[in-house]
């Protein structure tokens, strides 16, 4: 365990918590989805780690054990932040594995600062390339009036959304795909999240166009997904991105709903470390 500075501020830096495995494997640093912390992947760590990798998760700013500061919810900051901690950890020939959320993160990522660090990239459950559904971007599977609601959903009552938050992430077609205890686990992460951060980054998901980061990636690519995502529909996202990827390697989880990393964890885990071996 470890904090990095991710933002020298005039008055207050703003620290990043981030747990490092150590060791000289090949690093693989995991980012997490909304609104959850770098505790999501308790499931991989273990199995990244007894596979020989270096495994590196860490706490988005406003979320999990990180500083929750007023502002910096775009995701050019968001992924200036990712930069900072790959320099201040002195992370080279890396894998970023982007779930959900942070395979926004990972797309940026090229856009602001190429890929001379990277090896590899993986876009799990990733929102990617568009959510929201515009005029120019008609199989985008957000609504305008489906973001209005979700954000005064969760300005009116926190509890009760994440509580039909959590349900959705691990359900297919209205079934639970996980035990409740693990529901309730994703829950409590959800309520380490601060509140204005969380409607900001909802914000920046849900209405970041990636369409052309995602042109500029340039290294190996992995694209996982369950098929019954109810929360990131794989044909609005996945699908997409494995289109716009020449080469990118696609694996579809069947039966899986957008938090299949748990549900699914065997397989899921399968994936990423023969994609990891190539």
């Amino acid at each position: 365990m470890t904090e990095i500075t991710a933002h020298h501020g005039l008055f207050k830096d703003t620290n990043l918590h981030v747990d490092d495995t150590g060791g000289p494997g090949r690093p693989v640093v995991l980012i997490h989805g909304w609104p959850l912390s770098g505790e999501a992947f308790q499931a991989q760590v273990p199995a990244l780690q007894g596979a020989g990798y270096r495994v590196i998760t860490y706490d988005r700013r406003g979320f999990g054990r990180s500083d929750k500061p007023r502002t910096g919810y775009t995701y050019d900051t968001l992924t200036e932040d990712l930069h900072a901690l790959l320099e201040q950890l002195d992370l080279n020939d890396v894998t970023l594995v982007g779930f959900s959320m942070g395979g926004g993160e990972v797309a940026r990522y090229f856009s602001s600062y190429g890929a001379e660090r990277l090896r590899s990239v993986v876009f799990a459950s990733a929102v990617p390339p568009y959510l929201m559904q515009t005029e120019d971007n008609p199989d985008g599977p957000l609504t305008k009036d489906a973001a209005a609601k979700m954000t005064a959903d969760l300005t009116k009552d926190e509890d009760g959304f994440y509580d039909g938050f959590t349900r959705t992430f691990f359900s297919v077609n209205g079934e639970l795909k996980v035990s409740e205890d693990q529901r309730q686990d994703a829950l409590a992460l959800c309520k380490q999240a601060d509140k204005k951060a969380a409607l900001a980054c909802m914000a920046a998901f849900g209405g970041t166009d990636f369409r052309d980061d995602l042109l500029k990636v340039t290294v190996p690519a992995l694209v996982l997904h369950g098929d019954g995502d109810a929360t990131v529909p794989f044909a609005g996202s996945g699908q997409r991105t494995h289109a716009t990827l020449p080469g990118s390697e696609l694996h579809v989880i069947a039966g899986a709903p957008h938090g299949c990393n748990v549900s699914h964890p065997e397989e899921w885990n399968k994936t990423l470390i023969q994609f990891l071996a190539r």
